[in-house]
């Protein structure tokens, strides 16, 4: 797997939210960015493992991705970080991510990876980013590709 392409294609995916009226578009980026546009959404650092079959043929990635909310308001920078982390709806990062999946039996991400899923949020806390305070989590998201 190219790991920037696929980072890349999952930021293009999570563009896909659909952010409740008067909050503005998510941005979001396939690398750690030196400043967010709030709310910003982000691939960070990922682990391989190689090898999961053998000659190659396997590789599985743990991608670890971030998103950040302005902190204007303490309650309302959490709502909106709260539907961004739902399991489903239109502004779930979850549910937006995994439709890259693909059809059953087609590659994810538009050929880049056999399979991806979206395993689980953690790190529900303030974040500072080049020295700003957001309120943000982080998305676990397992990748499986040829090695």
């Amino acid at each position: 797997m190219e790991m920037s392409a696929v980072r890349e294609a999952v930021a293009d995916a999570a563009r896909a939210v659909v952010l409740p009226e008067g909050i503005g578009a998510l941005t979001s980026s396939g690398y750690v960015p030196d400043a967010v546009t709030e709310p910003h959404f982000f691939c960070g650092e990922y682990s391989v493992t190689f090898d999961r079959a053998m000659g190659r043929a396997l590789d599985e990635v743990e991608l670890t991705c971030r998103v950040l909310v302005g902190r204007a308001d303490d309650r309302s920078a959490q709502t909106i970080l709260d539907s961004l982390l739902s399991g489903s709806g239109p502004a779930s990062l979850k549910q937006a991510i995994e439709v890259a999946r693909g059809a059953p039996g087609d590659y994810a991400l538009g050929g880049l990876a056999h399979d991806l899923h979206v395993m689980r949020m953690q790190g529900y806390r303030w974040y500072e980013h080049q020295g700003t305070q957001y309120v943000g989590a982080e998305l676990i998201i397992k990748i499986i590709g040829e090695g």
